[in-house]
């Protein structure tokens, strides 16, 4: 039965369908070693207020001066999104007031931005994807951070983040569902991180979306929105896009209208609650600030920064298909992190083989994979190279082992991490395939002996063949080779 990807996406409410219509702003923490104004140092996880320049405190007669690196950083994202790079940008002062803001506003960009429109493909199934529009990108600073935990009469402002380089991606509201909006999160993170704009931490507030959901009926006008807030995970995204739907869904059902609106989405009791009435773009009294001249690009300086880009995920996805032959399943999940996707190509690629790209795929995505998860690392600081799983993929080719034997093998290397080669290491603990045909007889006879009805039962029930072959495996340690153990068994068992 095919399921049309466009009604699967609709909400079921007490009096008919509805569509849920979805628009993430997500902000990026820009990968640099100084602020976007400042000299001031980057680094999480410093004392309060110790990354903290004259200008990050607004100290009276500090100057911004804009870090080259942040805009390039920006420069480079919005070439990842195939998206227009503005040649001229203005960055603006929104005014705002909130403790842990010193200068009382926030230096961005409004009407103005560095980058324009642009757009980033969305692989749902390996079937079904979404274009999801990119409106904009702006560079902005980043607010402190107000503590309100560590007195029970006072709360603290640090500043280590005030000043921090911020990109806010802005989507067009494309996106139909919160897997969808997931799905999008998701890639757009890969893509910040094959670049090396965004490290795409959610757990250090790196990067975080405020998300903006609406409903109404199927074909009809766009509804009233409102915006959830600071979500910092994309599991917390997907709760806040459905909590929220639903919420607005019953308001409407029950003859009341949306309230436009900012709110917080509190994950412990799966609920939206009100923050504030949602502020319009003249509430902010936007203007140019005046310390800052305009931004202007080379059309040189533009040329020399796409010239650098590594190659992106969509590119890397179609390239290992057409050169490995793989599905776009296992295609995209490889290039789904640079490291993984490195770390294939270098093990298919080992001492210039060309070895079974399928077979290499499967114990990464498998087994290393797993691994690697286990101990909350990536896949290039798990205790398994790319040339370990090289030569356990030739060792199982050339029958030097079994599948079975190589999973011990696995672990045998994982908790003993050494130089020596594995080919040596299968050596010296003696687990080659076991290929000698009068052991794999003597097994099989064994093994048929003592199931004597199960014998005569295989004669007419052939499926039966895996039954006996996992039985005489299990007699040999996993040492006997598979495909000679069965064709032994055909030939007693008269299949």
């Amino acid at each position: 039965m095919t399921i049309d990807p466009a009604k699967a996406r609709l909400v079921k409410g007490a009096t008919g369908d509805w569509e849920v219509v979805v628009g993430l702003e997500v902000h990026a923490q820009v990968t640099s070693r100084a602020k976007l104004f400042s000299g001031a140092s980057t680094v999480f996880g410093g004392e309060p207020n110790s990354h903290v320049s004259l200008v990050d405190a607004a100290m009276p007669g500090m100057l911004p001066v804009i870090n080259r690196e942040c805009v390039a950083q920006a420069v480079r994202t919005g070439l990842g999104l195939k998206a227009k790079i503005n040649r001229r940008s203005v960055f603006d002062r929104k005014n705002y007031f909130y403790p842990d803001l010193p200068q009382g506003y926030q230096i961005s960009q409004y009407k103005s931005p560095i980058v324009g429109e642009g757009e980033i493909q969305v692989d749902l199934t390996p079937e079904h994807s979404i274009r999801v529009g990119i409106e904009r990108l702006h560079l902005e600073q980043d607010a402190g951070k107000s503590l309100h935990d560590q007195s029970p009469t006072m709360s603290f402002v640090d500043l280590n983040r005030s000043g921090v380089a911020l990109m806010e991606i802005v989507s067009k509201p494309d996106m139909r569902s919160a897997d969808e909006a997931k799905a999008y999160v998701s890639k757009l993170r890969t893509i910040l991180r094959y670049i090396g704009s965004c490290d795409g931490d959610m757990e250090k507030g790196n990067l975080r979306a405020d998300v903006n959901v609406s409903v109404r009926r199927p074909g009809t006008a766009l509804g009233t929105r409102c915006e959830i807030k600071n979500v910092n995970s994309i599991r917390f995204i997907g709760q806040a896009i459905e909590t929220e739907a639903r919420r607005q869904i019953a308001i409407i059902e029950d003859g009341g209208t949306i309230e436009q609106e900012t709110r917080l989405f509190d994950p412990a009791r799966g609920e939206t609650r009100s923050m504030r009435s949602k502020e319009e773009a003249h509430d902010y009294r936007y203007f140019p600030d005046p310390d800052l001249l305009p931004l202007e690009l080379d059309p040189e300086y533009v040329d020399a920064l796409a010239a650098a880009l590594p190659e992106l995920p969509d590119v890397k996805k179609a390239r290992f298909m057409a050169d490995y032959s793989l599905s776009p399943y296992d295609a995209s999940i490889l290039v789904a992190e640079r490291e993984t996707a490195d770390f294939f190509e270098t093990a298919v690629n080992h001492r210039a083989g060309k070895r079974d790209a399928k077979a290499v795929a499967n114990w990464i995505m498998g087994d290393v994979s797993a691994h690697a998860n286990a101990q909350n690392v990536p896949i290039s600081r798990a205790n398994i190279s790319s040339a370990n799983v090289a030569e356990l993929v030739d060792l199982i080719s050339d029958g030097t082992i079994s599948g079975k034997i190589a999973k011990d093998v696995l672990t045998i290397r994982i908790a003993e991490v050494g130089t020596v080669d594995l080919r040596t290491l299968v050596r010296d603990r003696g687990l080659e395939q076991m290929t000698d045909i009068g052991v794999i007889d003597r097994a099989v006879d064994a093994v048929i002996a003592a199931n004597t009805d199960k014998a005569e039962q295989a004669k007419s029930k052939p499926g039966m063949l895996g039954w006996f072959v996992g039985q005489v495996m299990k007699s040999t340690g996993g040492k006997a080779n598979p495909q000679a153990v069965s064709d032994v068994l055909k030939r007693r068992l008269g299949i």
